[in-house]
């Protein structure tokens, strides 16, 4: 093999490469919507015809340059390990633009697809702008306009939802204070507890005399009844 022909065909490649780099910004910048117009309603027609020739030429050259890294490749002696490297090194890049162009395809095809749904059946002609229908620009204010309101409505809930947060704290310390005077009126009264203490102690007895005597009372009366 001569290293003239695989520095050649190196020197096409990266050539190439830099070619297909500098499409595939152009590419990105048609495909998200970067092309202007002087009319907004005819922006879409001129992009999608830039856009259709740029993917064509792009898929032209990611070919191209398949075939220059088949042919590096198939060189005799080119089993080097700095050769095998380079190689390996020229396919990479081929299949990061592969991705990258499918990947504007892709997101292109979706943002159309979105246009196309907010637009709306019949409102691409010119006659139903004219007669009345919602053009592109009017479909995203409507659709900011929605989301201003949902906005204002989170808000509100949030703002409630803070009020009544509020208000809970302020019966919690409420609480607190009351439980507080309690307390220290317990403490400053020892009577009183004590006196409290006494009539729940009764409280509970008379509770279990009387649980006692119903228990009694039940048992006699299931003896008479099965005798």
């Amino acid at each position: 093999m001569s290293s003239s022909e695989w520095d050649d065909l190196r020197k096409l490649a990266r050539r190439l490469e830099n070619d297909i780099d500098l499409k595939l910004v152009a590419f990105s910048k048609v495909g998200s919507g970067g092309s202007t117009s002087s009319s907004p309603d005819s922006a879409p027609l001129l992009g999608e015809h830039i856009f259709d020739n740029l993917s064509l030429e792009i898929e032209q050259m990611l070919e191209k340059l398949s075939n220059i890294n088949d042919k590096m490749a198939e060189l005799p002696g080119s089993s080097t390990s700095m050769m095998i490297h380079t190689l390996q090194r020229h396919r990479e890049i081929l299949n990061g633009y592969r991705q990258e162009f499918s990947k504007i395809r892709a997101n292109h095809t979706t943002r159309i697809e979105r246009e196309e749904l907010l637009r709306g059946s019949g409102i691409g002609n010119s006659s139903s702008i004219a007669g009345g229908g919602l053009s592109r620009r009017d479909m995203y204010l409507k659709e900011s306009s929605h989301l201003n309101s949902s906005h204002s409505l989170i808000n509100d809930q949030i703002s409630i939802a803070m009020e009544t947060k509020e208000h809970l704290t302020s019966q919690r310390q409420y609480l607190k204070r009351l439980q507080t005077r309690f307390n220290d009126i317990s403490n400053r009264f020892p009577l009183i507890s004590s006196l409290i203490q006494r009539i729940n102690v009764k409280k509970r007895r008379d509770s279990l005399i009387l649980g006692g005597v119903i228990a009694v009372c039940t048992f006699l009366l299931i003896l008479y009844a099965f005798h």
